[in-house]
């Protein structure tokens, strides 16, 4: 059983940046994929981005040129690397890994862009 915990969450100006990471408790490699979704209050859960094990990634519309995702097999991280953030990009962003049985989450991190 992997745990994915997040981190890199917090309180920041529009046009700011963050980096959040996902601590994997095991191996990353036995994700086919792995990726970053986001829930703001009140709307349902939205992918962010993903990435495959071999490193192709793709992108939310709202995200494309913005946000980098990133993955470290060594370190078992995933990465989120965040730029020009809005305040709508305000949420709950989660950690997802796809076994081959199962998806894993994380527990979260909360994310707050101010105007």
């Amino acid at each position: 059983q992997v745990q994915l915990v997040e981190s890199g969450g917090g309180l920041v100006q529009a046009g700011g940046s963050l980096r959040l990471s996902c601590a994997a408790s095991g191996s990353i490699r036995s994700f086919n994929s792995m990726g970053w979704y986001r829930q703001a209050p009140g709307k349902q859960r939205e992918l962010v981005a993903t990435i495959t094990t071999g490193g192709t990634s793709t992108y939310a519309d709202s995200m494309k040129g913005r946000f980098t995702i990133s993955r470290d097999n060594d370190k078992n991280t995933l990465y989120l690397q965040m730029n020009s953030l809005r305040p709508e990009d305000t949420a709950v962003y989660y950690c997802n890994g796809n076994g081959m049985w199962k998806a894993y989450w994380g527990q979260g991190t909360q994310v707050t862009v101010s105007s």
